[in-house]
């Protein structure tokens, strides 16, 4: 049996695979769920393969459970929970891998002290990402774990895609652009090779509360390589997030630094956590609140909502600019799959690219399918596939582990 644990800022998913017989087998989905609000009064729900809810608990009100806390509960949660089966090694989402880390890789000393380097990169995420680790090797010595990064993904741009137009000597220093949420974009192509193997120029928008677009090359002897991707040296670059900027004129906060009286620390708080699309409507960082205000004549509401879709179609053309063409566009991760609105705004202003929107099967959304089609026969291909960042883990996990 394989955990799969995936840490946020004040949250821990987790989930339990059975691990597969034999050789090439899939990982299936035993148990999953997540503890929520860690350090505000902790929720705790976990759930069978096929959703059922099995359990919950909720902590007392302000009550501060932390990481390390929330792991321990799970492993015993789990331990009650594995109906005599053994748990065989822990995989783990760790956003930032930095030059050096291409795969994934078994965890040991030497390597975590390696990542805790990386934190500075990726501060809302990293810290986060290896607290789960040493809590695990505390609880349970001599478990294998395995880091599973989300800039791993990228390693195969090309030099021109990594590389900012700044002296060498930063270049060479590791200042390039990384790309991130690699563990979806590497499922959903591994997913599309089954859906429309003809593909073979896909651009990926991953939106959610964290966004970013992938341009990714398929060939008949992987199912796709990263060739160019919104985000670059951290999570905060490219299209508008929840709460992080996109893309911004470096001018901009040279300005704020040096004549609008803001430290650092107050524009890098400002980037990641008051910008973005609760920046921009001043009512929230959820699409779905947005909408719901909208619908109610917010104009800052309505115009945070017609910024992110301009951004989106802004990328998705300079992607396929750097394939050459496009083949399938994908939408996955949470406001990709389940708002159908912001896919139609998206596909409607790509009608050069020659996507024409079914209708129809863009309200209907993926339900519980891999992948559905939302693109007019005849047309360029459009699609919603849900992206499994735990089942990739999962088979990291297991092939690591089969060396």
């Amino acid at each position: 049996m394989f955990l799969v644990l995936n840490a946020g800022s004040s949250s821990l998913k987790f989930s339990l695979f059975e691990a597969p017989a034999g050789d090439g087998g899939d990982p299936a989905l035993l148990r999953r769920g997540q503890i929520e609000s860690l350090f505000t009064g902790a929720q705790f729900v976990a759930r069978d393969g096929a959703g059922t809810k099995l359990d919950e608990k909720r902590w007392p009100p302000g009550a501060t459970l932390g990481h390390d806390a929330a792991t321990a509960f799970l492993l015993d949660w789990i331990a009650g929970a594995a109906g005599g089966r053994t748990l065989l090694a822990c995989g783990h989402r760790v956003v930032h891998g930095g030059r050096d880390f291409a795969r994934p890789v078994r965890i040991d000393d030497a390597v975590l002290a390696r990542l805790d380097a990386l934190s500075p990169l990726a501060p809302l995420h990293q810290p986060h990402n290896l607290s789960p680790i040493r809590a695990v090797a505390r609880a349970v010595p001599g478990l294998p774990q395995v880091a599973c990064f989300d800039t791993a993904f990228h390693r195969t741009l090309p030099w021109e895609a990594q590389t900012f137009a700044i002296p060498r000597r930063l270049t060479e220093q590791g200042i390039i652009r990384y790309g991130f949420h690699g563990l979806s974009y590497e499922y959903v192509a591994a997913t599309m090779a089954a859906l429309d193997p003809a593909a073979r120029r896909l651009v990926v928008a991953h939106l959610g509360n964290g966004a970013s677009l992938c341009a990714i090359e398929a060939t008949s002897a992987r199912p796709g390589r990263s060739i160019d991707t919104t985000m670059g040296f951290t999570p905060i670059d490219g299209v508008p997030m929840g709460t992080r900027s996109g893309a911004l004129d470096p001018g901009v906060i040279l300005h704020l630094v040096n004549r609008g009286g803001m430290t650092g620390a107050e524009v890098e708080r400002m980037l990641l956590h008051e910008s973005g699309l609760l920046g921009v409507s001043g009512v929230s960082s959820d699409m779905r609140t947005l909408r719901a205000a909208a619908a109610t004549a917010d104009p800052h509401a309505a115009q945070a909502i017609r910024l992110f879709a301009y951004r989106i179609v802004q990328a998705i053309g300079a992607l396929a600019a750097s394939l050459r063409g496009l083949d399938a566009l994908v939408f996955t991760a949470g406001i990709g799959e389940n708002d159908a609105s912001l896919r139609a705004e998206v596909c409607g202003a790509l009608d050069w690219l020659g996507i024409r929107l079914d209708e129809s099967a863009n309200a209907n959304g993926a339900g519980d399918r891999p992948g559905v089609r939302i693109s007019l026969p005849g047309t360029a291909s459009a699609w919603i596939v849900p992206t499994n960042e735990e089942l990739m883990i999962a088979r990291h996990t297991r092939d690591v582990l089969a060396g």
